[in-house]
């Protein structure tokens, strides 16, 4: 599915299984977590501490991706072996009537295997994935740069 940044793989964060399924798909640790996005923060509510802090996060001209203190009950796969959910609001038309049709923030990660470059073409989707991936929405421009990342509860950019 095309993001705000680039190309990624896409699920919905209640399935356990699909978020297994994404890891072995790309060769990922789970170690890492997995980033959700959403098209508000009513949809981030469940995976988070301390909701207040939610309202700090606007769509930003570049997309901002924020580390927030997870909430105990979430799925490791989510947060890997960290004690932060990383969550991104993004205005995205896609994004957001994905995140509606679903009523939910939907669980995202670049769609490559693990050390290459992502695919943005629906070919290299392809070729990585063989016939595994469920759908595929074309990629409608080149990748672009990652977001930057922020502690939300600092404020300090982190990349």
């Amino acid at each position: 599915m095309p993001t705000d940044t680039i190309q990624g793989l896409t699920c919905l964060p209640a399935y356990e299984q699909s978020m297994q399924k994404l890891l072995q798909l790309k060769h990922r640790n789970s170690a890492k977590g997995l980033i959700l996005l959403a098209s508000n923060i009513n949809f981030l509510l469940p995976y988070v501490q301390e909701p207040s802090l939610l309202t700090r996060i606007k769509p930003q001209q570049q997309p901002t991706t924020y580390l927030l203190k997870a909430n105990s009950n979430i799925s490791p796969l989510i947060t890997g072996e960290f004690d932060t959910v990383a969550v991104r609001i993004t205005n995205n038309p896609l994004i957001t009537t994905l995140c509606q049709q679903c009523n939910s923030a939907l669980l995202s990660t670049s769609a490559n295997i693990t050390g290459k470059q992502t695919a943005n073409t629906a070919l290299k989707l392809t070729v990585y994935f063989k016939q595994q991936l469920d759908f595929i929405l074309t990629p409608q421009n080149d990748n672009n740069q990652a977001s930057q990342i922020i502690d939300g509860q600092t404020g300090k950019q982190l990349r």
